[in-house]
């Protein structure tokens, strides 16, 4: 896959991992690298733990493997930052 299919799977899954973490304590730009960097990190653990390549171009299953990958990069964002929800 691309850089730019990379950019945009990434900032699509960042926006809907904005949306399900509630997150926006970073900021816009924040919340887009940590969706090019889940992305990243989605599509090389499901690559590792299955053996099958989810990283084939801009469609459903990239897109849900890289939410998952942000998901998880804000998580850990939170915990090392200490940022909380807001109410």
């Amino acid at each position: 896959m691309s850089i730019v299919a990379w950019i945009v799977v990434g900032l699509i899954a960042g926006w809907i991992a904005n949306m399900i973490m509630s997150s926006g304590a970073g900021g816009l730009v924040a919340d887009l690298v940590l969706g090019v960097l889940g992305a990243m990190l989605g599509g090389f653990l499901l690559g590792v733990v299955t053996g099958v390549d989810y990283t084939t171009g801009i469609n459903i299953p990239t897109i849900l493997v890289s939410i998952g990958g942000a998901v998880i990069l804000i998580g850990v964002y939170r915990m090392l930052s200490g940022t909380r929800l807001r109410s």
